[in-house]
């Protein structure tokens, strides 16, 4: 049983195209499928998390990690009643949109795209799933649900209004304002708890996982989590119930315990939010003006001290800052060449370039292209047209 507050599926607001119901599937779990089955889906298996996808087979990739924060967001839409599908669905979709190279390409993209309306990969995923996808006979895009379309667009917070971010001020990325001008998301209010789960699942997952990745790459050491908050302790405690224990094991072991104490936290900040608000339905969520899927403020400070160190240590590291310029410059070259000659993309875009009305449109365009690479075709290409490595 939902509960009431959850997204119901039979009062979907449904689809800008309308579509017959499936016999066996409900609105949300149908949205599931089509973002697995979607094309950007499968290359974000080359795309990197931190580490560029071609450095190693234990790191993180994009997809590893949207499967993950689908996984999390299950757990947690479970226990309160949510609707598992839709959490699952937006989790699947949140990073649909990022370039190859992770942040690194998104920041050399940005940078490239601030003449033609900029580049945000939220609002690109947004892209991808209602237009760039053409896979269906009736429309462009995946048709996804109003529900996931708002998940998608403001699982992160409402983008417009007086609850938005700071760093949502000034104009809407044209690739959400576009889709918001064709179904209006709402974008001032909150977003379903379902969405809200996702992002946060974002977090419990890439805070794990860094973690993981740092640590297979030597970039720091277990001595080094004893010192900070929440791995200190989980450290300490697989040392008392495990003594000598194995090395690899005595890692796994103890950043489980840091999952879970993550997920323990959001569970458990989330009943107590719901239980004062009394939400009686979706909408109540929406309107409430503040989120009820957050960490607790004492486990919210230690994760900041811990993102803090793997900004440092991992994100800052001289050997991925080594890296990030080498990938900043293939993104910095490969565009500006595609703009240049538009005819080297594929044959399936050049209907799209023959109706582009001015360069803006064009940009956009090489846009679409560019961040749909994954690291080794952008670095393949980058070879191939301008004789560079990576």
């Amino acid at each position: 049983m939902l509960a009431p507050y959850a997204c119901q599926p039979g009062a979907s607001r449904g689809r800008l195209h309308p579509e017959r119901m499936s016999s066996f599937r409900s609105p949300f779990q149908r949205d599931r499928d089509r973002i697995i089955h979607s094309s950007a889906f499968r290359r974000l298996k080359h795309k990197t998390q931190v580490f560029v996808e071609h450095e190693g087979d234990y790191y993180r990739t994009r997809l590893t990690h949207s499967i993950e924060v689908a996984q999390v967001a299950r757990t947690i839409s479970g226990v309160l009643g949510l609707n598992t599908d839709l959490a699952e669905a937006i989790a699947l979709a949140h990073d649909l949109g990022h370039t190859p190279f992770g942040h690194t390409g998104e920041d050399a993209l940005g940078l490239l795209m601030e003449p033609y309306g900029g580049f945000d990969h939220n609002a690109q995923a947004l892209r991808i799933v209602t237009r760039l996808e053409r896979h269906y006979a009736d429309f462009d895009g995946l048709n996804l649900t109003w529900e996931s379309l708002e998940g998608i667009a403001k699982h992160n917070g409402p983008v417009t209004g007086p609850n938005a971010d700071k760093k949502h001020e000034g104009p809407l990325p044209y690739a959400l304002a576009e889709v918001n001008a064709a179904w209006d998301l709402e974008l001032h209010t909150h977003a379903s708890a379902e969405a809200q789960v996702a992002a946060i699942a974002d977090d419990v997952a890439y805070s794990h996982h860094d973690l993981h990745d740092g640590l297979r790459s030597g970039l720091f050491t277990e001595d080094d989590l004893m010192e900070l908050p929440v791995t200190g302790p989980a450290f300490e405690e697989v040392d008392r119930l495990y003594p000598g224990l194995e090395k690899m094991r005595r890692r796994h072991e103890a950043l489980r315990r840091v999952f879970g104490r993550m997920v323990e936290d959001v569970i458990a900040v989330a009943q107590n939010r719901l239980a004062a608000a009394q939400p009686k339905s979706v909408e109540d969520i929406r309107h409430l003006g503040t989120t009820v899927i957050r960490f607790s403020k004492p486990l919210y400070q230690e994760l900041k001290a811990i993102r803090s160190f793997l900004f440092h240590r991992m994100y800052r590291a001289p050997s991925v800052m080594a890296e990030r310029a080498k990938v900043t410059r293939i993104v910095n070259e490969l565009f500006p060449l595609f703009l240049a000659q538009p005819d080297l993309l594929p044959t399936e875009w050049r209907k799209d370039i023959e109706a582009a009305r001015d360069e803006v449109t064009l940009a956009r365009i090489v846009a679409d292209y560019v961040a749909g690479m994954t690291d080794r075709f952008a670095i393949q290409e980058h070879a191939r047209l301008l004789g560079g490595g990576a």
